[in-house]
C-alpha cells in the first residue's frame, strides 16, 4: 500500500511562485510514474503533469507548461511540482497520485494511489 501525503499550497498573488511537495511511504517508487492533478470547484479533476520515476521523462499539460517543473528526491521518496508565473486560473486543490508501470497517464482513472491535496489560491 502507498500512502501520499502533500504540502507546500497557501495563498499567492498573481505571479508569485509556489514548490508542492508529495512524500510517500510503504512503497519505493522506482517502478512508478508519479502525476499531479487539481480541481477547482465546480470543475473536474484535471491533469498537470507527471514524470516516471525511473528515467525522469516528464509530460506536462498545456496550461502550465513553461511555467510548472515536476521533479522528483530519490533520497526523499519524493515529488515536487515547481509552480511560477502563477496566474489565478491555477487555483484549485493540487492532488498528488501514483501508478505502478511505464506510462505517463494523464487521466485520473489511471491512477491508483492518491493524497488528500492541498489548496492553492491566487489571487488577482
Amino acid at each position: 500500500q502507498v500512502q501520499l501525503v502533500e504540502s507546500g499550497g497557501g495563498l499567492v498573488q498573481a505571479g508569485d511562485s509556489l514548490r508542492l511537495s508529495c512524500a510517500g511511504s510503504g512503497r519505493a517508487f522506482s517502478s512508478y510514474v508519479l502525476g499531479w492533478f487539481r480541481q477547482a470547484p465546480g470543475k473536474e479533476r484535471e491533469f498537470v503533469a507527471v514524470i516516471r520515476w525511473s528515467d525522469l521523462r516528464t509530460y506536462y499539460a498545456d496550461s502550465v507548461k513553461g511555467r510548472f517543473t515536476i521533479s522528483r528526491d530519490n533520497a526523499e521518496n519524493t515529488v515536487r511540482l515547481q509552480m511560477n508565473s502563477l496566474k489565478p486560473e491555477d487555483t484549485a486543490v493540487y492532488y498528488c497520485a501514483a501508478r505502478t508501470g511505464w506510462v505517463l497517464a494523464r487521466t485520473p482513472k489511471e491512477y491508483d494511489y492518491w493524497g488528500q491535496g492541498t489548496q492553492v489560491t491566487v489571487s488577482s
